[in-house]
């Protein structure tokens, strides 16, 4: 297989979320190449309500394809200020451009120094390769 990309500006969760800094304590979450390249066909997408508070670790949504229904989980504690709308109706797109237009949520994380916890690109890489 070939090797997925995982660009360096993200960070990477082992749940296979990335998470790009937007603004102060804003953060953009989507799933990364290799978890839409694992489920296929991306044909369902299930997000929370802009306003809905998530905790780091626990689902916060869904993501169905032809081959599987899987969770999002949150990678940080913090408000959904942002939804993809978009995504919902077409959630092709996640397939089509994961880190950009297939993007799922944007979050207020609680505490921004909590970033420093996630996977680099690197870090990240190694997950994947097993």
């Amino acid at each position: 297989m070939a090797a997925q990309s995982a660009p360096e500006e993200l960070r990477y969760t082992e749940d296979h979320e990335w998470v790009a800094e937007r603004t102060e304590g804003v953060v953009r979450v989507g799933i990364t190449e290799y978890a839409q390249d694992q489920l296929g066909d991306v044909v369902f997408v299930d997000l929370p309500e802009a306003g809905s508070t998530v905790t780091s670790g626990e689902s916060f949504g869904e993501v169905e394809s032809t081959k599987s229904v899987s969770e999002i989980y949150a990678p940080l504690d913090g408000e959904i200020v942002a939804v993809n709308d978009v995504v919902t109706e077409t959630p092709e797109l996640i397939n089509a451009d994961p880190y950009g237009e297939g993007w799922l949520v944007e979050i207020r994380v609680s505490d921004p120094d909590t970033l420093d916890g996630l996977l680099d690109a690197e870090a990240y890489q190694r997950v994947i390769a097993g």
